[in-house]
């Protein structure tokens, strides 16, 4: 079959002079090929999706400073795209189907080639229809100045897996919704039309106000915050780098050494809380970017965010497990990492107590070693994320996501801010394509964060990031929780 070129960075008249052609045409782009492959989960061999290199090299490990020269075949029997997650390249290249430009066909390919300004932990997945709950993710490693050589690096990518087909679980959704949410919005007095968010709700409008302990009045009652719907879609398993705790990944680390833990929660819908063990950990960087060091032995990652973890190896033989283990139950998935002739034994895929649900408690705290200059905002877009638990509806002010839904309003070299308030009672991780941005508010505690490419807003809370807008195009702003962004938790910005 002849292969079909989709060609990403722009007009092919603009390409046919443009100097990356030329480069590309000396020096041979990575390839990377979209395939179908099978695993075996719980004993049962199972068919997903795969991204690798033709020498199997999974995803992609490169070097800031050089340039992001790949080309994405696409082996499967259906059309695919991949989205960079974390990285700022031209729209174009940016891999959103309809947003930033067309997928790729069966048997055709795609070519990218922009510079990589920054490194860090990212990862790419694909952005077609629900492929990426059928796996169809790998890690994204850009090797920066904190690559020592005395550290050995692990990546480990969390996902969340079921032998349902994802248009099934998303069917089930539609028509019975989430009975953890119903019963949260009972409880706050939603009513029985279990709308979350005013009808009246546009965009700007201020939020709430503020109860005593932070958090959004809910039905004009101060009583406490009714507990957090957790985990809609019951999986068959949790997988660390493909694999279930019945056979986790031996990792060998030398005894004595240090390594760098690369956590990627490639999950579709699922949070976890990283559990170190016995091992001191210190926390250096979230989604890419470095923050004032954190030590500690549990770190939670919302889907979609990554952790950058340094850990000290004792001296002499053990096995040490990193787990990361589901927020609000037991179950948990994880690898093993075993120094000299350590002894491994079976870990089990239950921990001894339910874990408790994401807070902000630690995003508090994180303060990033290069914020944003310091700048007032030149515009401020309010987002409430907003739904209806009947037939399983999400939106952004009460707008379900259709093409004919206004960007929102941006110009090129503004300051802008975003303030996301959660008026349903699940936690929503907010991404926003082609630009990091800073957290530099919580439910009115403003400070200097962390800098991120995704957010977790918990129910009931107000969280406002803010970015500069110096990438022009068409860009996504979405929920990262796949059914979410399937069923309308999804806008656009745009600006030349």
């Amino acid at each position: 079959m002849l292969s079909r070129r989709a060609v990403l960075a722009g007009g092919a008249a603009a390409l046919a002079a443009s100097p990356l052609v030329a480069r590309a045409q000396t020096s041979p782009p990575t390839v990377l090929k979209i395939a179908p492959r099978e695993i075996v989960v719980n004993g049962k061999s199972a068919s997903v999706y795969g991204i690798s290199q033709p020498d199997g090299v999974f995803g992609l490990f490169t070097d800031v400073g050089k340039p992001f020269r790949v080309r994405v075949e696409n082996g499967l029997d259906k059309p695919s795209l991949i989205h960079w997650h974390g990285l700022t390249p031209p729209w174009r290249q940016d891999g959103v189907p309809g947003i930033s430009g067309p997928p790729i066909p069966p048997g055709g390919s795609a070519d990218y080639d922009f510079p990589l300004t920054f490194g860090g932990t990212f990862w790419m997945h694909s952005h077609e229809g629900l492929q990426e709950q059928l796996l169809l993710a790998a890690p994204l490693i850009i090797r920066d100045q904190r690559d020592r050589p005395d550290q050995q690096e692990v990546v480990v990518l969390l996902a969340d897996f079921s032998f349902t087909p994802p248009e099934k679980i998303f069917e089930d959704l539609q028509k019975s919704g989430s009975m953890g949410g119903m019963a949260a919005m009972a409880a706050a007095g939603a009513g029985s039309s279990q709308k979350m968010g005013g009808a009246g709700m546009k965009m700007g409008t201020a939020p709430a106000p503020k109860t005593a302990m932070g958090g959004m009045k809910m039905g004009g009652s101060a009583a406490a915050a009714p507990a957090p719907d957790l985990n809609d879609v019951k999986y068959d398993a949790f997988l660390a780098n493909l694999r279930t705790l019945a056979d986790p990944d031996i990792v060998k680390v030398e005894p004595g050494g240090r390594a760098l833990l690369r956590i990627i929660n490639g999950s579709s819908m699922s949070a976890f809380h990283i559990g170190l063990g016995a091992l001191d950990g210190e926390l250096i960087a979230v989604d890419g970017f470095e923050i004032t060091p954190i030590r500690g032995r549990s770190f939670p990652v919302a889907t979609a965010q990554r952790l950058d973890i340094r850990v000290s190896i004792p001296p002499g033989p053990g096995a040490y497990p990193v787990l990361a283990q589901l927020e609000g139950e037991r179950r948990q998935t994880g690898v093993v990492l075993v120094a000299g002739k350590g002894t491994v034994a079976r870990v089990p895929d239950l921990a001894a107590a339910a874990s408790p649900a994401l807070t902000l408690d630690l995003e508090r705290s994180l303060r990033a070693t290069k914020p944003l200059a310091q700048r007032k905002a030149d515009r401020v877009h309010t987002l409430n994320l907003t739904g209806e638990m009947a037939g399983y509806i999400w939106s952004i002010n009460n707008v379900v996501w259709n093409k004919d839904v206004p960007p929102l309003a941006v110009a090129k070299g503004e300051r802008v801010e975003l303030v996301f308030v959660n008026q349903t009672p699940m936690s929503h991780p907010m991404h926003l394509h082609g630009h990091e941005f800073q957290v530099v508010d919580i439910d009115g505690y403003r400070f200097s964060g962390a800098v991120r490419d995704t957010i977790l807003v918990p129910p009931n809370r107000r969280v406002t990031v803010a970015f500069d807008a110096n990438n022009p195009g068409y860009w996504a702003l979405h929920c990262h929780l796949l059914y979410h962004l399937d069923a309308g938790m999804f806008t656009t910005i745009r600006y030349v």
